[in-house]
């Protein structure tokens, strides 16, 4: 069970994240490398493009984007009134606009967008085929979708502490959900930092997915999808509220044992190695 893939808990988790994002996840885990990387597939080819970065969180996958394109074309969307506040200290992120909204239900109607991304959010999504159809729809025809998340660790210890923490799929996952959602030409290419060694394919750090909406209008899956599983705005039972506050405390210790864990046996595979070679 993915204690941190829900709304309420991942709100609460970059509550506290949020203080300390910019300095400690964002050069471990999302490096400025990876950001070039996994933004040369958008096709970020003009200034005028209109884009929305989805689960934008403090800014950092933004200033990337507004390397290319003119901020007053970009949207940042999160959940998180925190992390988006703390986007306000980023320079060159004035005038770029910022939305409270949520992945799953996209606050735009069809076709509004000619780029579409979205990094280190899907993982918080309890239905990313819902979020990847939500990013079908909201791009026009010709529009390119750019999700980034992490891939199922190799590891089986890792890989329990990843699968309690929050959503780590496969990489085969990935471009399924995209070519599920309509996507034509989809692309899948692995990102890592520095510091992780790992021997791609199975052991694979992280992906960035993209594909192309090669016709106006909603994904072939809308009909199918029907409602979200959760709503932010529904009121919770004292019972509800508590099973939130024990998922979220769980959870969060299963992200903070992760961390380390998959660091040190990345090291001891990567020693290892060294020694056989």
């Amino acid at each position: 069970m993915r204690l941190i893939q829900h709304k309420r808990e991942a709100w609460w988790f970059y509550r506290f994240l949020s203080m300390g994002y910019d300095d400690w996840v964002n050069p471990l885990f999302w490096t400025e490398r990876m950001r070039t990387e996994a933004l040369a597939l958008a096709r970020l080819s003009a200034r005028e493009l209109e884009t929305l970065d989805a689960g934008a969180g403090t800014g950092f996958t933004t200033a990337g984007i507004v390397e290319h394109v003119d901020p007053a074309r970009v949207t940042m969307l999160d959940q998180s009134p925190h992390q988006l506040a703390r986007s306000q200290r980023r320079p060159g992120l004035t005038g770029v606009k910022r939305m409270l909204g949520d992945a799953e239900r996209l606050p735009f109607g069809a076709d509004a967008f000619d780029r579409y991304v979205s990094a280190g959010s899907i993982e918080y999504w309890p239905e990313p085929q819902r979020g990847i159809a939500e990013a079908y729809r909201v791009l026009r025809e010709g529009g390119v979708g750019l999700v980034i998340g992490p891939v199922r660790p190799a590891h089986p210890v890792a890989r329990r502490l990843a699968e309690a923490w929050m959503l780590f799929p496969a990489a085969e996952e990935y471009r399924a959900w995209f070519e599920r959602a309509g996507f034509a030409g989809v692309e899948v290419r692995e990102i890592a930092p520095d510091w992780y060694r790992g021997r791609g394919g199975r052991d694979a750090y992280a992906v960035a997915v993209c594909g192309v909406k090669p016709a106006a209008g909603a994904s072939p899956l809308a009909a199918a999808l029907g409602e979200p599983s959760e709503d932010l705005a529904a009121p919770l039972t004292l019972r509800e509220r508590a099973r939130v506050a024990g998922r979220f405390a769980a959870g969060s210790a299963a992200g903070a044992a992760f961390v380390p864990i998959a660091a040190a046996l990345t090291l001891r595979a990567r020693l290892a190695g060294r020694r056989g070679g």
